[in-house]
């Protein structure tokens, strides 16, 4: 579904690379998750792969595709991004926003209301009460309950997640998560998330990608990652659930 051959891209400025010599492929249907430090170019990977970032090297293709072979604008519309902060238009309603990609590509206004009435039901928020609210009306998790469904409006088979729940409280992280795990198995969506919270890659992925200084360091399944580590930096990111659930056992105990 999603190839990506050895891709580079750096930076001006910067003096070193972002990304370095990345090959991954993502397949159909397939939940994967980038996991890496701040600065190990997850979201760089991310972002060059519906080219709000274009690649200084390599190729990123999709159904065997080269995506610099097409017009981006139309690459994005058959992509579905949600962002960190969920990146809502605040002057715009919850159906408003949700509504925006299917207005660009020209759909019936009939089309548009079952479709907005479709996916608020998906994303567990009521067409009657949430449709007509303003973003800055709702919570944190309503918000990125809101940019998913808009992220999924145009129907499209991949889905990236920029850090979707870090600015979530964690009960409401740990319910948008499984909403969108389970709307991705649902829907048979190939999804390419960005996190750096382990336990979380671990809990949603079927593969993880461990990035490190723009390298690539392991792909793995969460079993074959917690038996195999292929180093000690890998294995730190391992053992980081572990000391924190070590950590609340003893406090729990006392």
């Amino acid at each position: 579904m999603i190839e990506i051959v050895n891709l580079s891209k750096a930076y001006a400025g910067s003096g070193a690379q972002a990304i370095q010599g990345l090959s991954l492929s993502v397949a159909q249907g397939e939940f994967l998750v980038l996991i890496g430090p701040s600065g190990s170019g997850k979201t760089t990977t991310l972002n060059m792969v519906n080219r709000l970032v274009e690649p200084d090297g390599g190729e990123i293709r999709i159904d065997g595709r080269n995506i610099l072979d097409g017009d981006p604008v139309q690459l994005r519309r058959g992509i579905g991004y949600v962002f960190q902060e969920a990146g809502l238009f605040p002057h715009m309603t919850v159906a408003e926003n949700i509504a925006i990609t299917p207005r660009l590509l020209g759909w019936e206004k009939t089309r548009i209301e079952a479709r907005i009435h479709e996916l608020l039901a998906l994303v567990r928020l009521e067409q009657g009460a949430f449709g007509p609210r303003l973003p800055a009306e709702l919570s944190g998790g309503q918000r990125q309950r809101v940019a998913l469904a808009r992220a999924l409006a145009a129907k499209p088979k991949i889905l990236l997640l920029d850090e979707p729940f870090g600015a979530l409280d964690p009960v409401t992280r740990e319910a948008v998560a499984a909403d969108v795990r389970d709307i991705h198995q649902r829907l048979s969506l190939t999804t390419l998330m960005v996190t750096h919270d382990m336990t979380e890659a671990l809990l949603l992925a079927d593969r993880i990608a461990v990035m490190r200084a723009g390298h690539l360091v392991q792909v793995a399944s969460p079993r074959e990652l917690v038996a195999h580590p292929a180093d000690a930096f890998v294995a730190e990111l391992i053992e980081t659930p572990r000391r924190q659930a070590r950590a609340l056992a003893g406090a729990l105990s006392t």
